[in-house]
C-alpha cells in the first residue's frame, strides 16, 4: 500500500512553529521576572531596606537640686571598749545638739550603729627582735547621715563645723550629695521633646531631598546624662552620667528615629 505524503497542514507546520512558541514563552517569562525584580527594588527603597531617613534629636534642661544628703563620721579611742563607748556616746550627743541648734530635725538625721576596731602594737626586745603583737586599745567610729529638702541649711552646716570640732569631737565631713526628686517626670518631658526634635529633622531632610517621610521603621533612646551645669560634653559617660556633687545640673537625652522615604 502506498504511503501518503503528509502535507504542511498535517504536522509539518507545527514543527516549524515550535521554536517560535518557545522563544515567545521565554521572552514573556523574562519580562515577568524583570517586572518582579523592579517591583522588589521599588518596594525595598520605599521601606528603606533598613536605611531610609535617619536623624537623632536631642533635648536638655537646667535644674536645681531639691534634696541634699550630707554624711560625716566621728571616732574615739579608749583603752577598753567600755571606756571608748562612753566617750563616743558623749560625742554623739554633742553632734545631735549641734545639728538641733542649726535647725536640723530629728527626722532629717540618722546615726549608724557604732563600729569597733581593736588596735595592736608590735613589740620588740632591746636587740630589735620581734616579740609579737599586744593589744593597744580600741577605736570606735559612728557615722551620720543628714537628708533634707532645705538645701541651703545643710549646705551651710557642712561648710562650717568649726564649733563641733572645738567641742572636742573628731568629726570628718564628706562633700554633700545633691539629688532631684522629680527626675522621672523630667525624663519623660525630655524624651518627648527629643522625639519631636528628631522628627523635625527627619522632615527637613526629606523636604530638602524632594522626598517625604513615610512609616517609622525604628526608634531608639539614648542614655540619660546628668552633669554639672556648664561642665560640657566631656562629663558625659558611655553608660550615662549621674552627677551628685553639683547643686546645679543639666539633664540631656537623645532619641534616634528611622523613617521610610517616599
Amino acid at each position: 500500500m502506498e504511503e501518503r505524503q503528509k502535507g504542511p497542514e498535517q504536522g509539518g507546520g507545527l514543527s516549524g512553529l515550535r521554536p517560535i512558541l518557545i522563544a515567545l514563552i521565554a521572552g514573556i517569562s523574562a519580562i515577568i521576572c524583570v517586572s518582579i525584580f523592579i517591583q522588589g527594588i521599588v518596594s525595598y527603597k520605599k521601606t528603606g531596606g533598613g536605611s531610609g531617613i535617619t536623624a537623632t534629636g536631642s533635648a536638655s534642661c537646667d535644674f536645681e537640686s531639691d534634696l541634699i544628703v550630707w554624711r560625716g563620721s566621728f571616732s574615739v579611742h579608749g583603752s577598753t571598749p567600755k571606756e571608748a563607748y562612753e566617750v563616743i556616746k558623749k560625742d554623739a550627743e554633742l553632734v545631735r545638739q549641734y545639728l538641733a541648734e542649726n535647725k536640723v530635725g530629728e527626722d532629717e538625721m540618722v546615726f549608724s550603729s557604732v563600729s569597733i576596731y581593736q588596735n595592736y602594737t608590735s613589740r620588740y626586745d632591746d636587740e630589735g627582735k620581734y616579740l609579737g603583737e599586744e593589744p593597744d586599745g580600741y577605736d570606735l567610729t559612728q557615722s551620720l547621715t543628714v537628708s533634707s529638702y532645705d538645701v541651703d541649711k545643710v549646705e551651710n552646716i557642712s561648710r562650717d563645723i568649726t564649733k563641733l570640732i572645738e567641742s572636742g569631737v573628731e568629726f570628718e565631713s564628706s562633700q554633700p550629695e545633691y539629688y532631684y526628686t522629680k527626675l522621672d517626670e523630667m525624663k519623660l518631658d525630655l524624651i518627648e521633646k527629643a522625639t519631636a526634635n528628631a522628627k523635625e529633622r527627619i522632615d527637613i531632610v526629606a523636604e530638602g531631598s524632594g522626598a517625604k517621610a513615610g512609616k517609622l521603621l525604628t526608634a531608639s533612646l539614648g542614655v540619660f546624662q546628668i552633669t554639672a551645669t556648664n561642665s560640657g560634653t566631656e562629663s558625659y559617660s558611655y553608660g550615662g552620667a549621674f552627677n551628685t556633687s553639683s547643686r546645679y545640673k543639666t539633664a540631656s537625652i537623645t532619641v534616634k528615629l528611622n523613617f521610610t522615604a517616599e
